[in-house]
C-alpha cells in the first residue's frame, strides 16, 4: 500500500501507537477517492439500532439489505464503512478486502430512558470480520459517562494491542445539559478533547452551533475573543481542541437535510480544517443514484473541486 507524505505526517502525530494501529489508520486514510489527501468520508449505518428499521430504511427500502450499504460505500469510493456486528457479518465475506470496516461496538435504542449504551460486540468479532477499527459511543454529561469512559478504555487497550484503530463517537447529552447544549461550540470542543484524551485514533463529533452552554466557558470565550461566528471558525476551534489538529476528526451529517444545505455545511467543514465527514441517513435514505451523486459532490468539495 502506497502511503502519501500527507498521510505520513498524520501518522507521525500518533507517537504512542503501534505499527498495526497506525497501519490500519493508514488503510482508512489511503482508501477511496480521497485516499492520500488526509481527508475522508465514512458511511455509518447504526441507525437501525438507534432509531428502528422503518425510521431508518423505509424512505429507501433497498437499504434494509445490509449488503446495500457495503456496495454503496465501495461504489462511492469512500474511505470506510461503519456498522454494528450483524450488519457487518451479513456481507463480510462477499466484501472482504473491498473497503476498510469499523465495527460499532455499543448501541442504544429508541426505547431507552437512560443515556447509556450496551456493548454489543467484541474485539474478537472485529478481528474475525477483518475490521480496521472499532467504534464506540460515549455520552459526556450523562449519568453513565464515567462507566462508558472506563469501558472504552478497556476495549481500546485490547483493540490497539491487536493493531486495530479506535473511533470514538463523542456525543454530549444528559445530566444538566440542555438540548441546545448538546451541539454548543464549547461543549463540542470539550467532547472532542475528551475523546482525544481517551486515546481515540479518530474522533467523531457533531458540527457545533454558536451557542455557548457553560457559563464559565462563556467568560473565557469572550475574554480571549475566540471567534465562533461562522461554522468554519467553530470547526477550526474544535480541531484546535483535538490536540491542535494532531488527531483525525470527522463530523456527522446529522438529521436529514436538503442537498444544498448539506453541501454548504461540508464546505464549512473543509474550510475549518476538518478531516472529513461521516454521513449516514443523508445518503442511504436517498435513492442509490442520488446518494452516489451526493457523495461524489461531498468528495469533490474535500478535493477542492466544488
Amino acid at each position: 500500500m502506497r502511503v502519501t507524505q500527507r498521510v505520513k505526517r498524520i501518522l507521525a502525530s500518533y507517537e504512542g501507537e503501534n505499527p498495526g494501529t497506525k497501519g490500519n489508520l493508514a488503510r482508512i486514510l489511503m482508501n477511496g477517492k480521497l485516499g492520500g489527501t488526509g481527508r475522508l468520508v465514512i458511511l455509518p449505518v447504526d441507525q437501525g439500532f438507534e432509531h428502528g428499521p422503518a425510521r431508518s430504511f423505509a424512505p429507501n427500502p433497498a437499504a434494509y439489505d445490509p449488503t446495500y450499504h457495503y456496495q454503496l460505500a465501495v461504489d462511492a469510493g469512500l474511505n470506510a464503512y461503519a456498522a454494528p456486528l450483524g450488519m457487518l457479518e451479513a456481507g463480510a465475506d462477499s466484501f472482504a478486502g473491498a473497503i476498510p470496516t469499523i465495527l460499532k461496538m455499543n448501541s442504544s435504542n429508541s426505547w431507552a430512558v437512560s443515556k447509556d449504551q450496551a456493548i454489543t460486540a467484541s474485539v474478537s468479532d472485529a478481528l474475525r470480520l477483518g475490521c480496521s477499527a472499532i467504534g464506540f459511543t460515549i455520552y459526556p454529561a450523562s449519568d453513565y459517562q464515567f462507566e462508558m469512559m472506563e469501558e472504552i478504555r478497556e476495549l481500546s487497550e485490547e483493540a490497539k494491542s491487536c493493531g486495530l484503530a479506535v473511533v470514538i463517537w463523542s456525543y454530549p447529552r444528559g445530566g444538566d445539559l440542555s438540548k441546545a447544549g448538546e451541539t454548543a461550540v464549547d461543549v463540542t470542543a470539550y467532547a472532542a478533547h475528551m475523546a482525544a484524551l481517551l486515546g481515540a485514533t479518530i474522533i467523531k463529533v457533531k458540527p457545533p452551533t454558536d451557542h455557548i452552554e457553560q457559563a464559565e466557558a462563556k467568560k473565557v470565550y469572550e475574554q480571549q475573543k475566540i471567534d465562533v461566528s461562522t461554522l468554519s471558525k467553530r470547526i477550526e476551534h474544535v480541531m484546535q481542541s483535538a490536540f491542535n489538529g494532531r488527531r483525525v476528526v470527522v463530523f456527522s451529517g446529522g438529521a436529514a437535510k436538503d442537498t444544498a444545505g448539506l453541501l454548504d455545511e461540508v464546505r464549512s467543514l473543509r474550510d475549518g480544517g476538518a478531516n472529513g465527514s461521516i454521513i449516514g441517513r443523508n445518503t442511504f435514505q436517498r435513492p442509490r443514484s442520488e446518494a452516489l451523486a451526493l457523495l461524489d459532490s461531498v468528495i469533490k468539495i474535500y478535493q477542492g473541486k466544488l
